[in-house]
């Protein structure tokens, strides 16, 4: 008899409790977003998904655990690390779990991790650790100011407004996020390199009632010492040609940009760069005309190199 346990579990017919492999758990996402940045949502919510090997039949998460603190080192370390844990929890939900921890921070970047029990009451090992950022809890949080051209526009052509500033930087960096959106479309630029890699930014929505504005991670694009920061403005459905009857500026006549530069130093302090009355524009930029179903005409002879740089002549 002892031989042909032996032999069974030797071809796989016959496993131990002890010999089931244990579940994982991965996919994690925060508001249904992997890493996200910027969540205006003071209590996110939590997700993620088991695995279990595939010989395995019948697999069900019966608790979790969810831990979350400031670093990511911080979460092994446990203790003061700690920000919140929900402890074991005996439940199978394992979608829109919500964090129940004391009340988050702006600009502040959390890393949490999640382990589950299986139906044999078995715990999975801790989930690599994800992230969420908060971003800007409130309109109150915004301390930016809506600016446009500054000058008379072309009410036919509309030639597309380059708007930039300058700033310095004179302390170690250790997080830079941009929140952007605008009255129309915007492209921005940080140092000469383009922030995000969408198009059509911030999208279209019923201006009238809500905007749509982006966050993102641009501690990469900027340095110490000079900066500068540059976007470029179109119409957009804002106050473009929408449709076929001739139709534009539905929800407003001018264009304007609001920007907001989160920076996060080593000592513990920070500080906004934001659109003001400081910034610079021209109308004298190579876009000289650009609209969603129209089509855009650029005249490369005006392009402006380096105008998104510091030290640029202005």
């Amino acid at each position: 008899m002892k031989k042909l346990l032996i032999l069974l579990l030797a071809v796989g017919l016959l496993r131990s409790p002890g010999a089931l492999a244990q579940v994982r758990v991965q996919n994690l996402r925060c508001e249904n977003l992997a890493d996200p940045i910027g969540l205006d949502v003071a209590r996110p919510r939590f997700s993620w998904q088991l695995l279990a090997a595939k010989d395995r039949r019948g697999v069900r998460q019966t608790a979790y655990e969810v831990r979350v603190a400031a670093s990511a080192a911080g979460l092994a370390q446990g203790g003061p690390a700690t920000v919140w844990n929900s402890g074991k929890v005996a439940s199978d939900s394992s979608v829109n779990v919500t964090y129940a921890g004391p009340a988050l921070q702006l600009n502040r970047r959390y890393h949490w991790q999640v382990r589950a029990w299986d139906e044999a009451g078995k715990a999975s090992a801790w989930s690599a650790p994800a992230f969420w950022q908060v971003g800007l809890l409130a309109p109150a949080n915004w301390q930016a100011s809506w600016i446009g051209p500054g000058y008379a526009e072309d009410s036919v052509r509309r030639p597309s407004p380059l708007l930039r500033k300058e700033f310095k930087i004179s302390k170690k960096i250790t997080s830079a996020t941009a929140y952007v959106t605008a009255h129309g479309l915007y492209e921005a630029q940080i140092n000469g390199r383009r922030v995000g890699d969408g198009y059509l930014t911030p999208g279209w929505t019923s201006y009238n009632k809500r905007l749509a504005y982006q966050a993102y991670d641009v501690t990469n694009l900027v340095k110490a010492g000079a900066n500068a920061v540059g976007a470029t403005l179109a119409s957009g459905w804002y106050r473009g040609y929408i449709g076929f009857d001739r139709v534009h500026n539905i929800y407003g006549r001018d264009a304007a940009l609001l920007f907001q530069l989160h920076l996060a130093y080593s000592d513990g302090t920070s500080e906004e760069v934001v659109s003001d009355g400081s910034w610079q524009t021209t109308s004298e930029g190579p876009i000289r005309f650009a609209e969603l179903q129209r089509g855009e005409t650029y005249d490369a002879r005006l392009e402006k190199t380096g105008w998104a740089q510091p030290g640029y002549d202005a």
